[in-house]
């Protein structure tokens, strides 16, 4: 048995700067030496297991064995969502499908700072709602890809886009873990979750078009922005407050996308957009880029070729709204889950106060569901689909080894990205950082909710970030007299904005995009956003803990 020390050099400052070491490590490789993603993540791996053993005192064996630990969770679920995924646009490609897919959006506008809000935004927050873990982004960078959209664009747009709904994903998941962990009311979380993030849902469609297309180019389609972020806050406060944490995206995310395709049907803008450069493209070339005044233009195709085009991704989107339900998923968890606990590492590693009310033991075990994962739903709906288009099971064969070789080195950074993870949070180092925000008094409402982002800037689950900090928001808060509920919630919250620039996110976005190797660029483009609005967020719970009338939002006041 191991304890834990979150203060290990009688320094807090001090024990703050090692235990960020592996976090700058890894971030200035990427942002600022531009190094390759699975070279700045080993290299970030490297001083992670060197910190906690010589400065943090964990065992040799134990630390090796979290990397491993962390690195097989790497692979399975987060690789093999996007292995899969990745699988079924090469199949969509191969057969002509996602042109005709592409085009068709046309149908509804011609406009790509739209069709920039229809998918990245609506659609990817349904998939979010329905399946999480980086398939969103997958699913919407692909599809941009497609669109015509740069590498950079779609990457970068599609993290933007998928912020607000990240709180819900996967049918709640990072909201039931939060109540797991901090023993408040499940309900009362997911109330006050949705008492701060509409805010945010109505925003981040605007700044999307803004980082896009600037401030001009945004305010020429102010009025469907405004349709799709209100059409989407408004059912997740109503469904967050008075149903649970469940179905709040995937109600939200449908809402939201026919409200706007209807918006479309009667209204358009003035200054059509045909290119999907950015703002920069229009400031180079406005006569390639701007036609005023041009009507949508029929994309060519038949009702039943745009319908073949759509029925991969309906069934993508039906059979992982099913591999999410519960009931299925305890149901193939039946068939197939295999639990195993690391030895020497399992009920090992002693977490204790304050980040806990007492002293307990951290478990370690390893979960291979694969047949209840995420992933084995998109690989079947991609075989369902690869039938549906005509493929014979070699020529699938086929196309799953080429992307399984397209890919390889994202999978290998997502397991490097995910075993420096685990290593910082069984060591204690990300404790360590969070003490760090939890020791800011009168301002622990903004910190607090900025601890939220960076456990999920660490860890690329606002799920993972809730269990980390969960205890310590109830803690802290409890100690400086503000509502439990309401930081607990913050936590999940500003972990939200932390999902754009987790390195998990950005090589799913990289891979996505077919732009491996370019990881460090993607998240120079997110960063700031990032930072900004987690920023905005932590100054709305300023509010709400302090300034009357947002006090009286709060539950449990």
């Amino acid at each position: 048995m191991w304890s834990q020390v979150y203060d290990p050099m009688n320094s807090m400052w001090l024990s703050t700067l090692l235990a960020s070491l592996p976090v700058l490590v890894m971030l200035g490789g990427l942002g600022i030496f531009h190094m390759k993603a699975h070279l700045a993540a080993l290299l970030g791996l490297a001083v992670a297991l060197a910190v906690a053993i010589a400065a943090f005192g964990m065992p040799v064996a134990m630390a090796g064995k979290t990397a491993v630990f962390g690195a097989a969770y790497g692979l399975l679920p987060i690789g093999w969502i996007v292995l899969n995924i990745i699988f079924l646009y090469h199949l969509t490609e191969q057969r002509g499908q996602f042109k005709i897919l592409q085009e068709s959006i046309t149908g509804i506008t011609n406009d790509r700072r739209l069709q920039l809000l229809l998918i990245a935004f609506c659609f990817g927050a349904f998939f979010e709602g329905a399946a999480g873990f980086g398939t969103p982004v997958a699913v919407t960078g692909a599809m941009l890809i497609g669109l015509g959209f740069t590498p950079l664009a779609a990457s970068g747009l599609s993290l933007i886009a998928n912020t607000a709904p990240v709180a819900y994903g996967a049918l709640g998941t990072p909201v039931i873990a939060l109540a797991a962990v901090t023993g408040l009311p499940l309900l009362d979380l997911s109330a006050m979750i949705g008492r701060q993030l509409p805010f945010f849902s109505v925003i981040v469609p605007f700044w999307l078009i803004v980082a896009f297309a600037g401030w001009r180019g945004m305010l020429q389609i102010w009025p469907a922005i405004l349709v799709a972020g209100v059409t989407f806050a408004v059912p997740q406060f109503l469904v967050s407050n008075f149903h649970g944490p469940w179905l709040v995206d995937v109600v939200a995310a449908i809402v939201s996308l026919v409200a706007v395709s209807l918006f479309l049907k009667v209204w358009h803008p003035k200054t059509i957009w045909h290119t999907a450069g950015g703002a920069a493209a229009m400031t180079n070339s406005v006569g390639a880029a701007v036609v005023e005044g041009e009507a949508r233009k029929s994309h060519g195709y038949t009702a039943a070729e745009v319908r073949r085009a759509w029925t991969p991704w309906a069934i993508l989107s039906v059979v992982v709204f099913i591999w999410g339900v519960p009931e299925v998923k305890a149901f193939l968890d039946g068939l197939s889950v295999f639990k195993f606990p690391i030895e020497g590492l399992h009920n090992q590693i002693m977490r204790v106060p304050p980040v806990v009310p007492k002293p307990h033991p951290e478990a370690a075990v390893y979960t291979l569901n694969w047949l209840s994962a995420t992933g084995s739903g998109i690989f079947v709906a991609a075989i369902i689909s690869g039938f549906v288009m005509g493929y014979s099971p070699k020529e699938m064969a086929k196309t799953y080894w080429r992307t399984l070789v397209a890919i390889r080195y994202s999978l290998l950074t997502i397991a490097a990205m995910l075993a420096l993870g685990y290593t910082t949070r069984f060591s204690g180092l990300d404790t360590t950082l969070g003490l760090a925000f939890a020791n800011t008094g009168f301002l622990y409402p903004f910190f607090g909710t900025l601890l939220g982002w960076l456990g999920v800037a660490l860890t690329g689950s606002d799920t993972a970030s809730n269990v980390l900090f969960g205890s310590l928001q109830r803690v802290s808060s409890e100690q400086l007299g503000l509502p439990p509920t309401l930081m607990a919630a913050a936590n999940s919250s500003g972990g939200v904005m932390g999902k754009m620039i987790d390195a998990q996110s950005i090589v799913v976005a990289a891979v996505a995009t077919k732009w491996h190797g370019h990881e460090g660029t993607i998240l120079r483009y997110v960063f700031w956003h990032s930072i900004a609005l987690a920023s905005l967020i932590g100054l709305l719970i300023m509010a709400q803990a302090y300034l009357w009338p947002f006090t009286q939002m709060v539950i449990g006041r």
